[in-house]
């Protein structure tokens, strides 16, 4: 068995991963800010499309119907959600924080604040 870090022959345990602490602690804070670095990204975006579903509803709207062409100009990224709830009847909202979308067939969205 060998050091994940280091390559280093080690002796002791059999299930040993790295043959120091330096080691260790080397591995994860690099797989931490590799980690972190990714989530800031996907975080921005998140943020971003919040901040475009709020630029819509205005200050006082609880829901409010626009054309799927509306979100795409302001580049809102339809794959980056925080979470999804499927509706009695089958039709499935995706949540970014507190508001929610719904799509309809005819390219119209049901947006909600919730």
């Amino acid at each position: 068995m060998e050091c994940k870090v280091c390559k280093t022959k080690m002796r002791g345990r059999i299930d040993k991963k790295f043959c120091s602490v330096k080691c260790k602690n080397f591995y994860h804070t690099k797989l931490r800010s590799t980690t972190f670095i990714k989530t800031v990204e996907i975080d921005k975006i998140l943020h971003r499309n919040r901040a475009i579903l709020r630029e819509i509803m205005g200050k006082n709207n609880l829901q409010k119907k626009i054309s799927r062409l509306v979100l795409e100009k302001k580049d809102f990224k339809f794959k980056y959600l925080t979470h999804y709830h499927t509706n009695k009847h089958g039709k499935i909202y995706h949540y970014v924080y507190d508001f929610a979308w719904m799509e309809f067939s005819n390219d119209e969205i049901l947006i909600v604040r919730k």
